[in-house]
C-alpha cells in the first residue's frame, strides 16, 4: 500500500494540494478494497494486486487531466449515504447538505408529509430527505431522461421509493398536487461567471445544471417561487440554495408574490446560501 501512497504523491504533487492528494488517496484506496479509513490504516501492509495497481494507474491519468474523482469513481457520499454520479449530474456540494440539513431539523420527521424536489440531478436532496421523513411522500422533478434515470437509480440503491417526473419547471404543466415541502437547488451560476469556474467543473459537470443567461439569472427562482405558490399546502415551505450575490433579490422576488417568514441563511464559508420562506 506504501508503494501505491508513494506513486500517487508522486504523480499528482504538482497538480493538486497535499491534502487533496491525500483525500484521493483514502477514496480510491475504499473504492479497491472497501476497508474503510480506519481499516485502511490498520491494513497499511496490504499489498495489492497487478489488476489493483493498473486501476489505480486508470484513475490517476483521469486525475491528471482533472476529470472529478467522483466521476472517476462513479459515486459519492452525500448527507451519510452513497449516490451514483457520472456526467449526467452534478457532484453533490457540502453546501447542498447544509439545506437538507435545514429542512430536517426544522420539520417534523414523523408527520406524513409530501415533499417536492425541483430540479433533483442525481437525487442527492429527494433521497435524502426520503431517507429521514420516512412517513412523507417524495417526489422530484427534472428536466433531464438522463438525470432522472441516475435519480431512479440511486433512490433503488438506497431501498426507497420515490416519484420521479419529468417535467421543466419554466414550462410546468398544470398540476392537481399540492406539497408541504417545496425545494429547489436549480442553476443560478450567470454564463458570465464561467471564467471563474474550475477547469474540472466546466469541462466535466452538465452546464443546464449549473448556468443561467446573464439577462435574467433568478429565472428559476422566479417560476419556481410562482410554482410554489400555487402548489404549496397551507403552511407549506419553501427552500431554495442561492447564488452568494442573489440573497436580496431572491427576497424581494418571495415578497413581491405574497411570501411571509422569509429566512437567508448563510453556509458554512459565510455566503448567503439558502432561503426559506412560507405561504
Amino acid at each position: 500500500m506504501q508503494t501505491a501512497i508513494n506513486y500517487i504523491n508522486t504523480e499528482l504533487k504538482d497538480l493538486y494540494p497535499a491534502t487533496e492528494i491525500k483525500s484521493f488517496t483514502y477514496l480510491i484506496f475504499e473504492k479497491l478494497t472497501g476497508f474503510s479509513r480506519t481499516q485502511i490504516i490498520v491494513n497499511k501492509n496490504t499489498v495489492f494486486s497487478s489488476n489493483q495497481r493498473y486501476e489505480i494507474e486508470s484513475i490517476i491519468e483521469k486525475l491528471k487531466v482533472f476529470i472529478p474523482i467522483q466521476y472517476i469513481l462513479g459515486e459519492t457520499e452525500f448527507y451519510g449515504h452513497t449516490f451514483t454520479v457520472n456526467e449526467s449530474v452534478l457532484i453533490p456540494r457540502p453546501e447542498t447538505e447544509e439545506l437538507v440539513g435545514w429542512i430536517h431539523n426544522e420539520n417534523d420527521t414523523n408527520e406524513n408529509l409530501r415533499i417536492l424536489d425541483i430540479g433533483t440531478g442525481s437525487g442527492c436532496i429527494a433521497i435524502s430527505l426520503k431517507h429521514e421523513f420516512t412517513n412523507a411522500k417524495v417526489d422530484a422533478f427534472d428536466i433531464s431522461i438522463k438525470s432522472l434515470e441516475i435519480a431512479k437509480l440511486n433512490a433503488k440503491l438506497n431501498n426507497l421509493e420515490l416519484f420521479f417526473w419529468k417535467i421543466d419547471i419554466l414550462n410546468a404543466p398544470d398540476l392537481s398536487q399540492k406539497w408541504d415541502i417545496i425545494v429547489s437547488n436549480p442553476p443560478y451560476i450567470p454564463e458570465m461567471e464561467k471564467n471563474e469556474i474550475h477547469a474540472n467543473v466546466i469541462n466535466n459537470e452538465p452546464h443546464l445544471a449549473l448556468f443561467v443567461p446573464n439577462n435574467d439569472p433568478l429565472v428559476f427562482y422566479r417560476h419556481i417561487a410562482l410554482f410554489a405558490k400555487k402548489h404549496l399546502n397551507s403552511k407549506g415551505k419553501l427552500y431554495f440554495e442561492i447564488h452568494r450575490d442573489a440573497g436580496q433579490t431572491c427576497i424581494n422576488i418571495l415578497k413581491e408574490l405574497g411570501f411571509i417568514e422569509i429566512e437567508l441563511r448563510k453556509d458554512i464559508s459565510g455566503n448567503d446560501r439558502m432561503i426559506k420562506a412560507s405561504i
